[in-house]
Parts: C-alpha cells; sequence; structure tokens
C-alpha cells in the first residue's frame, strides 16, 4: 500500500464522518448549540446533492488518488460506490430518493425541535 492509497482511504474515512454529521449532526447541537451553524449548512449541501444527483467533489478526489496510487476509480458517487447495498435498496427510484431526502430533514427538524423543547428558557 501506497502513501495515495493511504491518503484516499483517509479521504473516504473522512467523507462517511461527514455523511454520518448530516444525518445526525444535529444530535450534538443538543450539547453544544453551536454546532447547528456548521451542521445546518452541511444538511442543506447533503440534501442537495442527494435530490439533484450531484457528485460531492470529494468523490473525485478520492478518484484521483486512486488513480496516482494505480488502482481502479469508480464511477459514481461516494454512496452509491460504497453505501448502496447498505442504505439504499435495490431499483431506486428518483420518488424514493426524494423521500430518502424528506426522511432527512425530518429526522432534523425532530433533532433541533427537541433541542428547542428541552433547552431551559431564559425569562
Amino acid at each position: 500500500m501506497n502513501w495515495w492509497s493511504l491518503l484516499a482511504d483517509g479521504l473516504v474515512v473522512i467523507h462517511f464522518a461527514f455523511s454520518a454529521f448530516v444525518v445526525f449532526g444535529g444530535f450534538l447541537t443538543w450539547r453544544w448549540r453551536r454546532v447547528a451553524f456548521v451542521h445546518l449548512p452541511a444538511l442543506a449541501w447533503g440534501s442537495w446533492v442527494e435530490v439533484s444527483h450531484s457528485v460531492c467533489p470529494l468523490t473525485p478526489l478520492e478518484n484521483h488518488l486512486r488513480r496516482l496510487a494505480g488502482e481502479a476509480p469508480y464511477s459514481g458517487g461516494f454512496l452509491a460506490h460504497y453505501l448502496v447495498r447498505v442504505l439504499y435498496p435495490p431499483g431506486l427510484t428518483w420518488r424514493l430518493q426524494w423521500l430518502l431526502a424528506a426522511l432527512l430533514l425530518a429526522i432534523n427538524v425532530a433533532t433541533y425541535a427537541g433541542y428547542y423543547r428541552r433547552r431551559p428558557q431564559r425569562t
């Protein structure tokens, strides 16, 4: 294994962590409310990538690092390559993709609503 391959693997870990932050980062605001200033733009980005069929810029960067390592790059996006069988069922349709994006937003609306219900009231 060479350095380029290690960098590509590290980027996969970062990409996965970012994806998890998009989905569950709202819960961090229960402890550190300023996380919302980072999480809300990340949530908007993740939702946009999901519904627009865009590719996150980290995916081409990972593919570039894989090429430098002498490995074969993959086509499609990060989620499609690494997590599609886990997160998405076979035969994914655009309606189902929109439903998943709505679920992502619903989880986070519920998370932020829970935060605002739990926080102490200022008088």
